[in-house]
């Protein structure tokens, strides 16, 4: 065992200044020596290891959280909290003497490329100090301009995460750091995380004062989230039919509560049970207006089993929908919560369901602090809501399969739970051990595998979702020609075809067995029996049959012209908006239809060889199938499956929303090819 000189020795040995001071500043917070600290560390220390100083500061950043926690709301305030834990940081991106100059070169290249990007000159920084200020930060942010002091990495802050899920959480904290950093060259600097915790305290306040929702008593484990329509925050409307009620609106972990205005004081709350998961939960964006017009698109739209007609919600505003996707999201991201527990029988446990609820209200706390910051240019709330997150990025659900086998094996994930956060933050008091000084939380080996290992999905998620936003990013450059008002006409004439349509899809839908097994039985067997051609052959007698007939009654003469009706029961103001939808939709199947040869398009020129192999070895393997089967039992096969597909038997056997899912990841990574529009006469 090393003597307390040769400790002291080795560590600035092998640590650098950020993290030789980190060392001696949590020796101070612990009421102990350095070397001391290097003597424990290096007792727990296996033979061989990788980074000896980073572990070290891993080390020293955990035992000097214990205490560093106590009080933590006032440590915030007085910024000594925020200085601390960013020195850590700081000190675990360059634990050693001798930085990793590929890092380095890449930050710097990254800076300089961040400057060039927003017209600045990396060699020109001091000379256009007054230009770069408006185009690299938000004007909300101004008061955060930073100076040249040294400043924190994604890695670092994902680490963090990973020890105390405060300011970040292992499982979003990559996302997390991008959104916060986008205007700051992805570059995390002291004034603005010292003012992302603040506001988060202050967040955490604001909630420990607002009241239950009238003649309601919430659970012991059901906390609020938000609330808004107030005398101090902004108004809420619950359209019920033409009629219109402003109200509180409210939300917990379980529930979404709604309490109409009253004279004196609000009615009795209505609630809605958003913790089932044996109910079909529907919510998406809706339209509201003046008597039921849907003119403004600042609503959502809630329906369920439980409910016995919509619940439309509006949230007023000048311009545009912020908080309604703002509220869209969280009501999602309950949702989905409850999803995710139920799924993988995590409240089968009180530990894991209440650690994986806590994780969801520091997610809602970080999102409302990141708004306070950037209100000028909220940011996204999918970043900040995990199961939000994850619900719509590629591979997102290896990621959430993975957060549930980490909360199933180390019940925290991190050495301190977001449950014990919230406990320290008084936001909480959980009927589950609270932390004490006899135990104070460690890092296991166990823990940090799992934490690398998800740290790593969420890496390949994160990776994946780059690749597919840049595909979607050059699918909304594509453009076309503007949809005129000759498709209502198109509307009107295809309206046969689709009541056709529809009642063949009745036909297949099996609601009536004894037709849709009559009908699969003739088809089949006139495959079988190789009489396509006779099929096909009386389709066309029929049709010319149909022909003759309407030539003989004359119908030609009585049906000169194709007239389309306009009129409608409906208002003026109803047709229009009838139109306007309709003409978006018949414009989103033109951008659809364009999208799709386009992107067919880039797989035949292999704009990217990735999908181009993938496709031509199934075209390959299908080539295959086809030369040794007999067509005729492929297209037997492939027309039973069909027909059959409704049926609750397939449908149990056949079910499979993950292969569904990564085939819809695919298609979106898909390339499209640039369509540049030109005027060939200028």
């Amino acid at each position: 065992m090393a003597s307390n000189g040769e400790g002291e020795k080795r560590s600035r040995k092998h640590l650098s200044s950020t993290a030789n001071s980190l060392l001696h500043r949590c020796a101070r917070v612990l009421n102990t020596k350095p070397e001391s600290l290097v003597e424990e560390f290096e007792l727990g220390l296996k033979p061989v290891v990788d980074n000896y100083s980073r572990r070290l500061v891993e080390f020293c950043s955990l035992k000097a959280l214990e205490p560093l926690s106590r009080n933590l709301s006032e440590k915030i305030n007085n910024g000594e909290f925020s200085r601390f834990t960013y020195d850590m940081m700081l000190a675990w991106e360059k634990p050693s003497p001798f930085p990793d100059e590929h890092r380095r070169s890449e930050c710097i290249a990254k800076e300089n490329e961040d400057k060039v990007i927003s017209g600045v000159p990396a060699n020109n920084k001091q000379n256009n100090d007054n230009d770069d200020d408006v185009s690299l930060f938000y004007s909300d942010m101004m008061p955060l301009l930073v100076s040249e002091e040294a400043s924190v990495g994604e890695s670092a802050y994902a680490w963090f995460g990973s020890l105390f899920p405060l300011a970040s959480d292992i499982v979003n904290a990559r996302f997390t750091f991008e959104t916060l950093t986008a205007a700051t060259g992805n570059r995390l600097h002291y004034p603005a995380y010292d003012r992302f915790l603040k506001e988060m305290d202050k967040y955490i306040d604001y909630l420990q004062k607002q009241a239950k929702p009238t003649e309601t008593e919430l659970a012991d484990d059901e906390f609020i989230l938000h609330v808004e329509g107030s005398a101090q925050t902004q108004r809420v409307v619950r359209h019920i039919g033409a009629s219109s009620r402003p109200g509180r609106l409210t939300l917990t972990n379980k529930a979404l509560y709604f309490e109409a205005s009253g004279v004196v004081s609000y009615e009795r709350a209505l609630k809605v049970n958003l913790w089932r998961t044996d109910v079909d939960h529907q919510v998406k964006g809706a339209s509201t207006g003046p008597w039921g017009a849907p003119l403004f698109d600042k609503a959502i739209s809630y329906q369920s089993t439980e409910v016995s007609e919509p619940l439309i919600l509006e949230f007023p505003e000048l311009t545009g929908s912020t908080r309604r996707d703002l509220w869209l999201a969280l009501v999602k991201e309950v949702i989905l919560l409850h999803r995710f527990v139920s799924m993988y029988d995590l409240s089968e446990s009180p530990l894991q369901s209440s650690e994986m609820h806590s994780r969801a209200i520091l997610g809602v706390i970080r999102l409302h602090a990141a708004r306070e910051m950037l209100k000028m240019s909220p940011p996204p709330p999918n970043s900040f809501l995990t199961f939000s997150l994850y619900d719509d990025v590629p591979k997102g659900d290896y990621v959430l399969e993975e957060l549930a086998n980490s909360v199933k094996q180390t019940s925290k994930i991190t050495p301190f739970g977001a449950t014990d956060v919230l406990k320290i933050l008084d936001l909480i008091s959980h009927p589950f051990e609270p932390i004490s000084q006899e135990k104070i939380p460690v890092l296991k080996e166990e823990q940090r595998n799992q934490a690398e290992l998800l740290d790593s999905t969420v890496g390949q998620s994160k990776d994946e979702a780059m690749e597919v936003g840049i595909a979607k990013a050059a699918v909304h450059e594509v453009k076309e020609e503007g949809i005129t008002d000759s498709l209502l006409v198109l509307v009107d004439l295809l309206r046969p075809f689709r009541i056709i349509l529809l009642r063949l899809q009745r036909l297949i839908s099996w609601e009536r067995p004894a037709r849709a097994g009559f009908l699969l039985i003739i088809t089949l067997l006139t495959i079988y029996i190789e009489g396509a051609g006779y099929a096909l052959s009386s389709v066309f007698l029929g049709g010319a049959g149909a022909i003759l007939w309407a030539k003989r009654v004359h119908i030609g003469e009585r049906f000169s012209e194709v007239v389309v009706d306009t009129s409608s029961d409906k208002s003026t103001m109803e047709s229009v908006v009838e139109a306007q939808q309709t003409l978006k939709g018949l414009h989103e199947i033109v951008n659809k239809v364009n999208i799709t040869i386009l992107k067919i398009w880039s797989l035949f020129t292999s704009r990217s060889k990735k999908h181009t192999d993938m496709v031509v070895w199934v075209m390959m393997g299908v080539a295959l199938v086809l030369a040794v089967v007999p067509f005729k039992y492929i297209l037997m096969g492939v027309i039973a499956y069909y027909s059959l597909a409704s049926t609750d038997i397939v449908k149990s056997m056949s079910s499979n929303p993950q292969g569904t899912r990564r085939l819809k990841e695919w298609w979106d990574s898909i390339p499209v090819v640039p369509v540049h529009i030109v005027d060939g006469n200028s």
